[in-house]
Parts: structure tokens; C-alpha cells; sequence
């Protein structure tokens, strides 16, 4: 007669269950990790092939941000005149896009 663990009486009579639970829970964590893996190359090979670096992104647009209008602050209307004469006056812009440019500004 073959010796089965069942007779033991040193082991638990759900040890088998629990055994199987915890055999089925690192199969899930590891297909979690490897799904979490794939995601991860996925989304970087799509941001390389936008030309983004996925290592950079964040300081790219933190740098990108620090550069636009929508962080500088305010200018007032006589210095944006100003700019627009200053460069109407240096031929940079035309008189049509200088009188656009002055009429867009007034409106606000």
C-alpha cells in the first residue's frame, strides 16, 4: 500500500486547498507583472515612434511649460504695443499684420 499525505496526520486536513490557493495567487501575480511589462514597452515604443523620449517625458514638458505663454506673466496692453511697434519698426511684421495684431490686442 502507497504511503499518502492524507494519512499523515502531521498535515492538515485543507492544506491541499489552501496550497492550491496559494500556488493560483503567484500565477496571477506573475501575470500581473508580466501584463504591467508589456503595457510599459507598449506605451514606450508608442511614444518613441511619436519622438518622444518616454525617459525625458516628464522634464520635456515640465520645460516645455516653463517656456510657453500660458505660465509668463501678463503683460500689459502698453507693453504689448510696444512690442508690436517696436517690431513694425524693425520691418519684422508688415503694416496690415501690425494694425491686426494692435486691433487684436485692444479688443483684449
Amino acid at each position: 500500500m502507497a504511503f499518502e499525505e492524507t494519512d499523515n496526520p502531521m498535515v492538515p486536513a485543507g492544506y491541499d486547498v489552501v496550497w492550491s490557493l496559494v500556488m493560483i495567487g503567484g500565477v496571477i501575480v506573475v501575470l500581473g507583472m508580466i501584463a504591467v511589462i508589456v503595457l510599459a514597452v507598449h506605451r514606450s515604443t508608442r511614444m518613441a515612434n511619436r519622438g518622444q523620449n518616454p525617459l525625458t517625458l516628464t522634464e520635456d514638458l515640465a520645460f516645455q511649460a516653463a517656456q510657453s505663454d500660458a505660465l509668463a506673466p501678463a503683460r500689459s496692453l502698453e507693453q504689448r504695443l510696444a512690442e508690436l511697434d517696436d517690431l513694425h519698426a524693425r520691418g519684422v511684421i508688415t503694416d496690415d499684420e501690425h494694425r491686426s495684431a494692435r486691433m487684436d490686442a485692444l479688443r483684449g
